[in-house]
């Protein structure tokens, strides 16, 4: 038995507009190959929207022949962990994809940046600002009035350079002085209203440690890092529009090797769940789930916990596309292509989340038989396992009851059932507890229905079992949406932990085949009739315990509301 490839295709390009000018640019000659790059923040784990950067970024790289880079935005000391640097680089590999070359940060180009700034004030273009931030605010002005100039702006090259050369030098305590560029203040684009471009914060570096007490802001950093690689094609999302003004400008004021094209996308919006890092860390901290990793978190470590497949989320944002229009998609899309990729490669078998006994009256040794399954029906090759019987069995709570409704085809009170790849069984007997509670079945097989239906009736209905004495015990977490409602943080009066969904984690203990105890992390299955699970990548402990996460269920039960849950 083993994981087999999907028949998901993962590789059929979707025409978009960034294709369009990548296409044009190298047929033109403006590139002779192109190179992107990803360039995340270490101060926390990446999510579903990074996974869509990251399949473009890597996925545009891979299909023209081109290069991409990994590089760190490690400009805000105060909030990066060397932590969040590894799981970032984890996440990409995971994905599918491997950067060009090292892993870059930043950081690598402090001193070209600080370089930069000071040909930016050799030329009058930056000058040393004393503002406090509330003043800076002030002088700005607004959308509908323009700035005012710094009282500051006019100091000589030679103060700027002296004053700047001092705030590296650690002189000025933290938030004295900043750096701006020279650019309008009238500007109608606020960006442009000279920005800010360096300022001063004691901040132990995970990578430079205590050297500088200076640090360069994002729109600074980030357009030059871009011209330093030699990028061709700048993505990023639409939030950063207003900001290519500035992108621009900086670079055309500086003898950098290149001036890659800044191209803006929509990002991801999920339903039922929230993107934002600030309120993602927030449920973390407040112990609302169990880490970053956490398989309801939309994080790409909590999606691989989960269950699902790096080859299911390309697909998803394969799918989903690249626009500039709102991407907000529902996440039963996402569901869908895990559930369609695992279709294809999940191994099945069963297993009972929440066990009812049934005791077998007429279980003869050496006459009630035993039979085979195939792991899938669709391939053969995955092989076959025992599935054997014996006179306790275990059933699911789900499938009796005593009292059912029009429709009902599973046990009942006097009626008949198939087990799953065996008998015919007769419900002969209920037992209930001092409280009225069902606690056992007793029930009498069909000898004459083991591989062919029963004579002179149709049974109907169907179910999963495992044998009491051969199953082992598994724990299964079955998890469903951390939000009930499809827009958590989209309610201006209402704060978005008011949605968080009360039953996201039930953890029950049950049984499952005895076929899987060796299964490794990860290992991935549908439990037939229960949905598609994985095996957790830490508490799983194959031969010791079972521990299993439910990726997604056999079928969408959202589509009704969160109330119409029903898979176990």
């Amino acid at each position: 038995m083993s994981q087999h490839a999907p028949v998901i295709n993962t590789n059929t390009p979707v025409q978009h507009f960034i294709r369009s000018i990548i296409e044009a640019d190298l047929k033109s000659g403006k590139h002779r190959c192109i190179a992107t790059r990803f360039p995340p923040e270490p101060n926390g784990y990446l999510h579903v929207g990074h996974a869509k950067s990251i399949c473009l970024n890597f996925g545009l790289a891979e299909d023209y022949q081109g290069g991409c880079n990994l590089r760190f935005d490690d400009t805000n000391p105060e909030k990066e962990s060397e932590e969040y640097a590894l799981a970032i680089q984890e996440d990409v590999r995971w994905l599918g994809f491997q950067w060009n070359g090292a892993v870059r940060w930043a950081s690598d180009y402090f001193q070209a940046l600080y370089d930069f700034a000071e040909a930016l004030i050799e030329k009058g273009l930056a000058y040393v600002d004393d503002l406090t931030p509330e003043a800076m605010r002030e002088y700005r002005g607004t959308l509908t009035q323009a700035g005012r100039d710094s009282p500051y702006r006019e100091r000589s090259v030679a103060e700027n350079l002296d004053l700047f050369r001092r705030m590296k030098a650690g002189e000025y305590p933290d938030g004295a002085k900043t750096l701006r560029v020279k650019i309008d203040m009238a500007s109608p684009n606020i960006n442009m209203r000279d920005p800010v471009i360096y300022r001063i914060k004691r901040a132990h570096h995970i990578r430079t440690g205590d050297t500088w007490v200076i640090y360069p802001m994002y729109d600074y950093t980030h357009c030059i890092s871009d011209a330093l690689e030699n990028i061709t094609h700048s993505l990023c999302t639409l939030e950063f529009e207003d900001h290519r003004p500035l992108y621009d400008w900086v670079l055309d004021q500086l003898p950098v090797p290149s001036h890659p094209q800044q191209i803006e996308f929509s990002r991801l919006e999920l339903h039922y769940t929230v993107t934002s890092k600030r309120k993602l860390n927030q449920l973390v901290t407040q112990g609302l789930v169990s880490g970053w990793d956490d398989p309801r978190m939309p994080t790409i470590h909590g999606m691989r916990r989960r269950g699902y497949t790096p080859e299911g989320i390309r697909e998803f944002t394969r799918r989903i596309g690249i626009s500039k229009s709102e991407n907000v998609i529902d996440m039963a899309v996402l569901e869908g292509c895990i559930r369609e990729d695992l279709e294809a490669k999940a191994p099945r078998v069963m297993a009972v989340v929440h066990p009812l006994k049934v005791v077998l009256t007429n279980y003869q040794d050496g006459v009630t038989a035993s039979r085979s399954a195939g792991f899938h029906p669709n391939h053969p090759e995955f092989g076959e396992r025992d599935v054997p019987i014996g006179r306790e069995i275990w059933v699911e709570q789900d499938d009796f009851s005593a009292d059912p409704p029009v429709g009902w085809q599973r046990l009942t009170p006097g009626g008949e059932v198939r087990l799953r790849y065996s008998y015919v069984i007769k419900c002969d007997e209920v037992v209930k507890d001092a409280a009225g509670k069902v606690v056992e079945l007793r029930c009498s097989i069909d000898h004459d229905t083991l591989g062919k239906n029963p004579q002179g009736r149709k049974v109907k209905g169907v179910i999963h079992w495992v044998s009491a004495e051969h199953a082992k015990p598994v724990e299964t977490r079955l998890y469903e949406r951390l939000f009930t409602d499809p827009e958590p943080d989209g309610h201006k009066d209402r704060d978005f932990l008011t949605f968080l969904n009360p039953d996201s984690l039930q953890i029950a203990q049950g049984w499952i085949e005895s076929c899987i105890q060796d299964a490794a992390p990860e290992t991935r299955y549908q439990f037939e009739r229960l949905g598609y699970f994985c095996a957790d990548r830490f508490d799983h402990k194959p031969g010791e315990r079972l521990v299993f996460n439910r990726a997604v269920g056999l079928k969408d039960v959202w589509s009704s509301g969160p109330g119409n849950k029903g898979q176990v």
